[in-house]
């Protein structure tokens, strides 16, 4: 591999990341679905999920054969240059980006309250509530 070649292949985001973005994103997808977005195994997912549960980035509830996560959007990031700074930052980052590029993410049906705590402003776009108590300020990913 060139030295070129070696610059292409980082990403700003890790996969932790990601996993947890798509949960935001589409919170009724399967991990199968998750790892086909983005592009890891199904089985790198379970272990990404397995440490964001135990983390408390997501919480975990078996419902019948599925298990249903919650986002905590409030939790609070890991690094230490980060650490007092919540996640809702890098997911209200991301759903703006959705938002921006057509791709709205999924609301929740209509049994649940708002869409993971998520609100419209006024302009439309959707927003994580900062007030909401971290039992309905979440999104739900059911598996």
């Amino acid at each position: 591999m060139s030295s070129s070649d070696d610059r292409s292949v980082w990403t700003f985001l890790t996969h932790h990341a990601r996993v947890l973005m798509e949960i935001t994103r589409n919170p009724h997808a399967r991990l199968r679905d998750i790892a086909a977005s983005i592009g890891i195994t199904e089985r790198a997912v379970q272990g990404i999920v397995s440490d964001l549960h135990q983390t408390g980035y997501v919480t975990r509830e078996r419902v019948g054969r599925r298990n249903h996560y919650r986002v905590n959007p409030d939790q609070h990031f890991r690094h230490p240059a980060e650490a007092n700074l919540p996640i809702r930052l890098l997911l209200d980052m991301f759903t703006q980006h959705d938002l921006s590029s057509g791709t709205a993410p999924v609301a929740a049906p209509a049994h649940e309250p708002s869409a993971g705590g998520r609100t419209a402003d006024p302009d439309g776009r959707t927003v994580l509530e900062a007030d909401t108590p971290p039992s309905t300020s979440s999104t739900e990913l059911i598996v």
